[in-house]
């Protein structure tokens, strides 16, 4: 029958290996997920989240306590400190690993042993819903796999992508400097593996249908464990083809349909978000058409809302929110403006100019940032993002350098976040506020270690305790914010979204609940100096009563104007 699960897989398999028996490596990806041929679809355009939902980012061992594995610390963490704030939790790569932090995985179904094991996984996800990373391009070069490589059997034998140094590979699109071939000794003579990102990462090769089957064991084991969201790790440039950018490719975008499809045929409430750092029109393609990633994340935030709040001057904020798209229901943004990365810059392409992206750069350098770079097809060097932790990028201005609206600054920032389209995310260092980790750049010899740091559990307790760190401050100030956003059907990640025009120095937007009885007006002083808004300018309607959220402040009089301090936000809503 041409509706079954069956039918749509061989279909989809078509576009990806038309070369192959589609109905066969149907029939096998059916049986290694666990699948009938006609299991029934989940609803389709459905909506897995809702205004509560808030995600915490952290690697498994970033807060520690001795004669503890970091998973039970972590748990102890979340449990004690934010039961009631955050829905779901992404544990960055828990798996042995041999370099990049854990994006360099040896085993895929392995616990790191040195933070816990599987019962730690899943004792978080009976609590929390649990996001991990398919880190589905690349594995390790000290992978089991890749020693069969190296060994020529299997399985991994035909696992790992291959090119010759005489192919043409002028145009392939690079994240990273190192080279893009690497030579390895095997069995058989000297190969040429292909590595996007080092060459202890070494690219997989999907044009090999067992991999893909490989990979849908992973997934099935990792929803028995209790993973219902999944990252795809630098998915974009998953297919690879000699003489193209090798990036963004359409047997990419139809393998993330296949691996969607499986999974919410598998667990209907589970969630695909794809990792794709790259330009903002790009980056809006992962979606399909409502048939791919159900969230993307929202790249082009960081940078453009750190630059308007560094330069105080909202217009390339205001002009990308402005052309964003609403997503259509089933699909969604993950909104976020710090993560274990740092602040990528290709994202801002086509959003700032080149004396823009400098004078950012140049700020972020002030206040202790470090820029990491990428090499283009015609071997130049290009800034590729800016490592700093956010409560240090936000230290200051471009024009003034650093000043006292630190804090003030940094809550702005998370206050426009947790107000926008989507679902919020939370680094955890900006969570708790920590501050650039210079010793550990020095201790790593890696720029992105300077914001994953890492925290002694009774250290961090003393601090959130302690009214007069600034640590406490951000905690509880953000704490706050959340807790109010939860109960807001107007923050509904698929509600409303509509920009007000307010001038620069303002940055605005209206959110409307789903069913239209609650209406947001969230206005932000994005700016080192007092403003004013007249309350005429924000159609406010004359029959319900207005007050913000954030203040508590009840507006009496429509025809008033409000002041905003520097970095002040409101959330004026019509209902409590």
């Amino acid at each position: 029958m041409s509706n079954t699960l069956h039918h749509k897989l061989a279909t989809m398999l078509d576009v990806v290996y038309p070369e192959a028996d589609t109905g066969v490596l149907a029939d096998q990806l059916l049986e290694t997920m666990g699948l009938a041929w006609d299991t029934s679809a989940p609803p389709a355009h459905q909506n897995n989240w809702d205004e509560s939902d808030v995600m915490l980012i952290t690697y498994a061992d970033t807060v520690q306590r001795k004669g503890e594995k970091p998973l039970q610390t972590l748990n102890r963490f979340l449990a004690d400190c934010l039961n009631d704030t955050v829905s779901a939790v992404h544990i960055l790569p828990f798996f042995p690993y041999s370099s990049d932090d854990g994006f360099s995985v040896m085993d895929y179904l392995a616990v790191n042993e040195s933070h816990g094991d599987w019962t730690d996984i899943e004792r978080i996800a009976d609590d929390y819903r649990l996001m991990a990373d398919l880190v589905i391009n690349h594995m390790s070069a000290r992978s089991r796999w890749f020693e069969n490589f190296r060994k020529r059997i299997d399985p991994g034998k035909d696992y790992f992508f291959e090119a010759r140094p005489t192919d043409d590979l002028s145009a392939v699109v690079r994240p990273r400097t190192s080279p893009l071939l690497n030579a390895v000794q095997t069995e058989d003579g000297e190969r040429y593996v292909w590595c996007t990102f080092s060459e202890d990462q070494v690219d997989l090769n999907f044009a090999n249908p067992q991999v893909l089957n490989e990979f849908v064991g992973i997934i099935r084991y990792y929803l028995e464990r209790g993973v219902t969201i999944f990252r795809l790790d630098a998915v974009a440039f998953l297919w690879k083809e000699v003489g193209t950018p090798s990036i963004h490719l359409q047997q990419t975008h139809e393998l993330i349909k296949i691996l969607r499809l499986l999974i919410e045929h598998h667990t209907p409430e589970s969630v695909v978000i794809t990792e794709t750092n790259v330009p903002n029109r790009e980056n809006l393609t992962y979606f399909g058409n409502a048939n791919e990633a159900h969230v993307i994340y929202n790249f082009s935030l960081p940078p453009l809302l750190i630059n308007t709040l560094v330069t105080g001057n909202c217009r390339h904020l205001k002009t990308w929110l402005m052309s964003m798209p609403p997503a259509q229901m089933g699909t969604t943004y993950l909104n976020f403006i710090a993560s274990h990365d740092g602040v990528g810059l290709r994202p801002t392409d086509g959003l700032l100019t080149e004396e823009e992206k400098l004078r950012l750069i140049n700020t972020m350098e002030s206040f202790g940032g470090k820029v990491s770079y990428r090499r283009t097809p015609d071997g130049k060097d290009q800034p590729y993002e800016m490592n700093v932790a956010l409560f240090d990028a936000l230290k200051g201005t471009a024009e003034r350098g650093a000043d006292h609206w630190q804090l003030h600054r940094f809550i702005c920032a998370h206050t426009v976040m947790l107000a926008l389209e989507g679902i919020p995310a939370f680094y955890i260092h900006s969570l708790l506020g920590t501050e650039n980790d210079h010793e550990r750049v020095k201790n790593t010899g890696r720029l992105r270690s300077i914001n994953r740091g890492q925290w002694n559990l009774d250290t961090l307790e003393a601090e959130l305790a302690d009214p007069l760190s600034h640590h406490h401050n951000v905690f509880t100030e953000l704490k706050r914010l959340i807790a109010i956003r939860r109960k807001q059907p107007a923050f509904h990640p698929n509600a409303t979204q509509f920009t007000l025009h307010l001038g620069l120095q303002l940055f605005g937007f209206w959110r409307q609940s789903m069913r239209r009885d609650q209406s947001i007006f969230c206005i932000h002083n994005i700016t080192d100096e007092v403003q004013q808004v007249s309350l005429g300018d924000i159609n406010l309607i004359g029959t319900d009563q207005w007050q913000d959220l954030i203040s508590g402040l009840k507006i009496d009089d429509l025809s008033d104007s409000l002041t905003l301090k520097p970095y002040q936000s409101v959330w004026l809503s019509n209902r409590e």
